[in-house]
């Protein structure tokens, strides 16, 4: 069993930049694929970002250029900083941890994002 508990989130203006964390209650370092999802308001969840644990990463084509996610395996800790903030990244966003030797997935509760002015 993996706890995941995400920070960060709040309201910010359209071009600022927010930095969320994940925190896990276990070690992350092997077999855990990280990933950072969103769901705005009506709208289905969708993938934003994962980090494998060799540090590969990968991220949805809305979000290139302006988020970078990282992991900090010491801390068992995953980051999403996220820059260039619009309206259209207004969500709640959920961190994932998959367990690549059994494929046992975790999520965390989420953390509200508000890009407004």
């Amino acid at each position: 069993q993996v706890q995941l508990v995400e920070s960060g989130g709040g309201l910010v203006q359209p071009g600022g930049s927010l930095r969320l964390s994940c925190a896990a209650s276990r070690s992350i370092s092997s077999f855990y694929v990280m990933s950072w999802h969103r769901q705005a308001p009506g709208q289905q969840r969708e993938f934003v970002a994962h980090v494998t644990s060799g540090g590969s990463t990968s991220y949805v084509d809305s979000v290139k250029g302006r988020f970078t996610i990282s992991r900090d395996n010491a801390k068992n800790t995953v980051y999403l900083q996220m820059n260039s903030l619009k309206a259209e990244d207004t969500a709640v966003y959920y961190c994932n941890a998959r367990n690549t030797r059994d494929d046992m997935i975790y999520w965390g509760k989420g953390t509200l994002v508000t890009v407004s002015s």
